[in-house]
Order: structure tokens, then C-alpha cells, then sequence
């Protein structure tokens, strides 16, 4: 009789990385691909010299990829999200009235 052999995947629940970045920044930094193409396409277009195009376009890329990465391995997965949730939090809140807080208060009326 002849034994299975099974091989063990231990990336599971692991989110997707590739070459250094985690999940959404992937999503990102393909994003700022698109639009740095669409930007050298526009400049193409108003008649700027190629060589200035890709100069630009070149220093726009480096320093969108630099962010990119530095936003994934500074936040991870959730943290930049997390970040944006702490942002929407209210600083205080404010009660008019002790009413809410005893339960006679909790009655609609």
C-alpha cells in the first residue's frame, strides 16, 4: 500500500506579501502606476520633451514607491487603517443632560 504525502501550507491567514509589502499596498503602489503613466501620457501630450517626461515621472515614482513602503512596513496590514479609525474619534463628548445615564432615561416617550 502506498503512504500519501500531503504537503503542509503554513501561509495560511498570513496576508499577501510581495517583495516586502503586505496586503492593500500592493493595491497602492499599482494604483500610483497607473496614475504616473497617465501623468507621462498628459505631459507627452502638452509637447514636453520625453527626457523631461521620464525625469519627472522618475522622481514622482521613487518617492510615491518610498511611501508606499515605508506606509507598509511602518503601519503592517490594519495599522493604516487603525490610524485613519483614531482620526475620526470624537476629542470629548459633550452630555446636556444626566437623563441618559439612569434607567428611567433608557424609556421612549
Amino acid at each position: 500500500m502506498m503512504t500519501s504525502i500531503y504537503k503542509i501550507n503554513k501561509g495560511i491567514n498570513q496576508p499577501i506579501e510581495f517583495k516586502g509589502l503586505k496586503a492593500q499596498y500592493i493595491w497602492y503602489l499599482g494604483a500610483g502606476v497607473v496614475v504616473l503613466l497617465i501623468f507621462f501620457a498628459v505631459l507627452y501630450l502638452f509637447g514636453i520633451p520625453n527626457m523631461i517626461c521620464a525625469a519627472v515621472v522618475g522622481v514622482a515614482a521613487f518617492g510615491w514607491i518610498s511611501l508606499v513602503y515605508k506606509m507598509s512596513r511602518d503601519y503592517g496590514q490594519h495599522g493604516l487603517m487603525k490610524v485613519f479609525a483614531w482620526h475620526c474619534l470624537p476629542k470629548a463628548i459633550h452630555a446636556r443632560s444626566r437623563r441618559p445615564f439612569f434607567t428611567d432615561g433608557l424609556k421612549i416617550k
